[in-house]
């Protein structure tokens, strides 16, 4: 998609009006030549319980392709296990609104099911090479005149998003964006971030001066939340931080919209969680569409004084869950919709089972940080406190090793709340040996999947 500055148009102009005899290419200011809109498309997760991730995702696509961004400048990786789901009663349809149309329809399958892996997302952002065997091989075949939007949807943690059965790290993702910017790979760049404590992915890590605006579904320290709660589905159907800004894009006239614009209205819509912003904040006075397409579409003109919204505007939030409380949320719906005492003792058994899981996961944790810290109350403390991530390697040192000998992050949602005790040790200076090892030591369940 070209982005035609407005040096070019009025060049244009001179030419259809007869005059350029009089004008030289030196009486024109200095500009660089048009460049083009990519995009990049992301949900991590996958299984029915996570249906809300793929929905917005592909609500997403709909909207930047209604805005004229043609499809080979379009990149989407989804694991693409919801649309033709056995759970699913609309085979083939994914919606993000109760009662909503589909938009699912056309959304391009380049990485699917195993693709979506963090190592092929960042090669896809800097546009390297990838192997053809692994999707479609596109990448973001951007250059210094391009710009960028990239939005994201899955779980995360303090420092890292989950990303299929792996992780993105925070430093990984502001490293390849130093390497971009110092490759001249784009001209700006924005990010939209839904994860659960995904003000960690950029917080003190990336610069004001790269050209790169982000804004996040939460601060450094807090979850998500999901809403949008269908009952013929049994899940939740969109998440209320990209609700709020796909719902803002599908109204409002993101040609005349600024970022800034948008940001305070999901700001305030999301009374959920803390919603962020970082990076180049003079971008964030650039129109919505300059990254999310420039083709002006039909738009529902928003209201002054009185508000009179339809009711469907503020309508998610109203059932917000937090991220992690989504799978318990939904066999509690599940137990109470039962059609029957044989439905109701099933949807109890899957409920059960959820919270035993649970209870194992934490239990195994609170063994491990004992062994550490060797006392009962301090070990509760780092179990339950709150702090903001600052000690990097250390927490990823913790991490990897949790990963790989105690819980998979990727194959059980739930160890990304684990890992909040590897920043309390870490922040408390415990050292990264007597931890690991302790992981190691502790850890000596068979493998497990699927603890949500």
């Amino acid at each position: 998609m070209k982005l035609y500055s407005p040096y070019t148009a009025f060049g244009l102009v001179l030419l259809a009006l007869g005059c350029a005899q009089a004008f030289s290419v030196q009486d024109l200011p200095e500009t660089p030549e048009d460049g083009e809109l990519w995009v990049l498309l992301v949900a991590g997760s996958n299984g029915w319980f996570n249906y809300r991730h793929q929905a917005d995702v592909c609500h997403a696509y709909q909207i930047v392709h209604d805005h004229g961004v043609p499809d080979d400048h379009i990149i989407v990786m989804m694991y693409d296990d919801i649309a033709y789901n056995i759970e699913n009663p609309t085979p083939g349809k994914i919606i993000n609104h109760p009662n909503g149309t589909d938009v699912y329809h056309g959304v391009p399958k380049d990485y699917v099911c195993g693709s979506v892996q963090p190592d092929i997302f960042l090669k896809v952002l800097k546009g390297e090479k990838v192997d053809g065997a692994m999707g479609s091989g596109k990448t973001l075949n951007s250059g210094p005149n391009d710009n960028i939007f990239v939005y994201f949807a899955d779980h995360g943690a303090k420092g890292l998003v989950a990303f299929g059965e792996a992780t993105l790290k925070a430093t990984d993702l502001n490293k390849a964006i130093k390497e971009m910017y110092a490759a001249k790979k784009y001209n700006q760049m924005v990010f939209y971030v839904e994860a659960c404590e995904s003000g960690s992915m950029f917080k003190g890590l990336l610069p004001d001066n790269v050209n790169v605006f982000a804004t996040t579904a939460s601060n450094s320290t807090t979850s998500s939340y999901a809403c949008y709660f269908d009952k013929a589905r049994k899940t939740f159907l969109g998440d209320v931080y990209s609700i709020k800004w796909l719902e803002d894009s599908d109204k409002e006239n993101i040609e005349k919209e600024t970022l800034e614009q948008q940001y305070k209205i999901v700001k305030k819509e999301t009374n959920t969680s803390m919603v962020s912003q970082f990076g180049d904040m003079d971008m964030s006075k650039l129109p919505v569409g300059t990254f999310q397409g420039p083709k002006p579409t039909i738009s529902l003109p928003r209201p002054t004084h009185p508000p009179h919204y339809p009711p469907s505007w503020f309508s998610c939030g109203a059932d917000a869950v937090p991220g992690p409380e989504v799978p318990v949320k939904i066999l509690q719906n599940n137990i109470l919709a039962a059609a029957n005492a044989e439905e109701a003792k099933e949807a109890k058994e899957k409920y059960d089972n959820l919270m035993r899981n649970r209870h194992f996961m934490e239990q195994t944790v609170r063994d491990l940080i004992r062994i550490i810290t060797n006392d009962v109350g301090l070990t509760n403390t780092i179990f339950t406190e709150n702090v903001e991530l600052t000690q990097f390697d250390c927490y990823y040192a913790a991490v990897d090793q949790f990963h790989d000998n105690c819980f998979n992050v990727g194959k059980n949602d739930y160890a990304l709340r684990m890992l909040n005790s590897f920043v309390n040790l870490c922040e408390r200076k415990f050292n990264i040996k007597d931890i690991t090892d302790a992981i190691q030591a502790g850890c000596s369940h068979p493998p497990m999947y699927g603890i949500h």
